[in-house]
């Protein structure tokens, strides 16, 4: 067997949820957090699935925790928002078999719609949080959250975050804990019920068992103390921790791996042993503000900035404000090259992303723009076409808003058009219920659901309207066409976004609608390893005039070249063309022929 293997911290989850004996996977796919299930699914003895949304994935492996087997729950930040309901519920009930939830923050925003630090809800919840700073301690760290949770009887949450889980440390590997007993609920309704007559007495337990475990948190092997000098103290957690002992290499670290309940006797026993205290964490000040409500003198955030993930660039300039404020001289490291660095940055050309060539959402969304309505969006690839030239995207806020908050806008009074843009994928997750919500309140919107075949934006993941499970099993392919009529949706139609002149009159027939309706965009997406792909175009010699009409699509396999004369010609790169043809019928002088 190999001893160590060099992991991420997504890969060393899923390991370290292999060893502890879970059984039960469960999640929504959403970055940083993705791979953790897809290397779950790897192991033997371990049932996985992507489930509709967070919220479900929760409840799942909930009923799973109550028959004793143990269980893991995976999402990114803002997918703890949509399991928010059952998690706090979940902390009266407790569990039987050890529950992890394991959330991926994503500091910097790399690839989400908001910066949130998940610390707040293990305080909300009064849940027991921990926090790995490398791939060892995130593989370590789900055998701790399965002792924890069943020796307190409650769900766990395991904090990561994008550098923790898509960066690779050596690991060293165990065996599987196979659990001897098989699963059996028993009934226990004062337990299980959260009825007012009961539930207040749950509260009670909970309350106590937080005091167990702010005693057990100062004891606990995560939580350590590096000794160094007796001047500066510095207290941490997770990632910031790895950027603090480096940029900090003689001051005495207090590193929190099961950061609440706060450790408190620890935190004051450490305060007392050092001159002055630095809060190193990344994002809100949660440690910081519970050491100033202990009586300490601490100081943190107003030495770092208050946005984006830390790195090492960051950690010396917070250093660097700390001992000035301290009349402390203190040697830096490179602070010219950072600057450097930043005025080379601020100097290169904007590259935002963009749809990718042949993208069946490009040719929608070019129709679309004609008519001028208000186009609310919602979280996917489709969120792209914000940028130009398409410019077709006026609002996101959050997974199924693409359909929920047309009617919220509708309903306002205004005389405007309103188009929900909604993914397959999102549909599911959350789409569902804001269609019915139009039609119970006689909304008249149109909902335009972007059928790709997949969960495109996080990697290409199944969902129910795939016909495949995460574990490779063919099943039941949700029909979003037969699900919108049943929720009461009369006019359905599906569109080829190839066609343009198909989408172009489905459209217009929908918007003059006066009662709800729905257009089904349906081609895979081009990255899918089945997807078929045409021949490539190119520019017939002499037919382009550079009217640019072509490059109103957006797509990056057309660019521009001087021409002969004054002005510039089209041409396309035949590495990137898939033949989707959408060129061909924009260009008012037949200039692209397939070769």
């Amino acid at each position: 067997m190999i001893d160590k293997m060099l992991l991420s911290g997504n890969e060393a989850l899923a390991r370290g949820a292999y060893e502890a004996g879970v059984t039960i996977g469960c999640g929504y796919p959403g970055t940083p957090s993705t791979e953790i299930l897809e290397n779950l699914v790897n192991y033997q003895g371990v049932y996985t699935q992507w489930s509709p949304n967070e919220k479900v994935a929760l409840e799942v492996a909930a009923g799973a925790c109550w028959a004793g087997a143990r269980s893991v729950v995976t999402m990114k930040h803002v997918g703890l928002n949509v399991a928010a309901d059952p998690l706090m519920t979940l902390s009266y009930l407790g569990v039987k078999g050890g529950l992890a939830v394991i959330v991926c923050d994503d500091p910097g925003m790399h690839s989400s719609q908001n910066e949130q630090d998940t610390r707040h809800y293990a305080r909300l919840g009064k849940i027991p949080l921990l926090e790995p700073s490398d791939s060892q301690e995130a593989k370590d760290f789900v055998r701790f959250a399965m002792d924890i949770s069943e020796r307190f009887c409650t769900p766990v949450i395991i904090r990561s975050t994008t550098r923790i889980s898509h960066s690779r440390s050596l690991v060293s590997l165990g065996e599987r804990a196979e659990q001897g007993q098989k699963p059996f609920f028993v009934k226990d309704p004062k337990r299980f019920v959260p009825v007012p007559v009961y539930a207040r007495q749950m509260k009670v337990r909970v309350d106590k068992r937080l005091e167990e475990l702010a005693s057990f948190a100062s004891i606990h092997a995560s939580n350590k103390v590096l000794r160094m000098g007796a001047g500066l103290g510095i207290i941490t957690s997770g990632i910031a921790y790895q950027y603090a002992r480096e940029t900090f290499p003689d001051a005495s670290i207090l590193k929190l791996g099961m950061s609440y309940p706060f450790p408190d006797k620890l935190i004051l026993d450490f305060s007392e042993t050092v001159e002055s205290l630095l809060i190193v964490e990344e994002l809100d000040a949660f440690l910081e503000e519970h050491c100033l409500a202990l009586g300490l003198k601490v100081e943190g955030i107003k030495h770092r900035p208050k946005q984006g993930e830390l790195d090492l660039d960051r950690l010396e300039g917070m250093k660097m404000s700390f001992c000035t404020s301290h009349n402390i001289v203190c040697e830096s490291k490179g602070s010219r090259d950072i600057d450097m660095k930043q005025e080379s940055a601020a100097a290169l050309p904007p590259r935002p992303p963009v749809l990718c060539p042949g993208c069946p959402h490009r040719g929608i969304f070019y129709e679309l723009r004609k008519f001028k309505p208000v186009i609310i969006g919602d979280i996917g690839c489709y969120s792209l076409a914000v940028f130009p030239p398409l410019e077709a995207m006026d609002t996101i806020l959050c997974m199924g808003s693409g359909v929920s908050s047309t009617l919220g806008l509708e309903k306002s009074g205004t005389e405007q058009k309103v188009v929900g843009v909604v993914g397959d994928s999102t549909f599911f997750h959350s789409g569902m219920t804001g269609l019915l919500d139009i039609v119970y309140n006689k909304g008249t919107a149109t909902i335009l659901v972007l059928d790709n075949r997949t969960t495109a934006m996080t990697g290409h993941q199944e969902h129910p309207g795939t016909g495949r499970t995460l574990m490779g099993e063919e099943t039941v392919c949700a029909n979003i066409e037969e699900i919108a009529r049943a929720l009461g949706v009369r006019h359905v139609k599906t569109i080829d976004p190839y066609k343009l002149s198909e989408v172009r009159e489905t459209l217009k027939e929908a918007l003059d609608l006066d009662e709800p309706s729905v257009v089904i965009s349906r081609r895979p997406c081009l990255l899918l390893k089945k997807t078929e792909r045409g021949r490539p175009f190119s520019v017939a010699n002499g037919l382009c005039e550079g009217c640019g009409a072509c490059l109103k699509l957006g797509c990056p396999g057309l660019e521009m070249e001087k021409g002969k004369e004054k002005g510039f010609k089209v041409r396309i790169n035949q590495m990137l063309c898939v033949g989707c043809g959408l060129c061909a019928q924009i260009c008012p002088k037949d200039a692209f022929v397939r070769d």
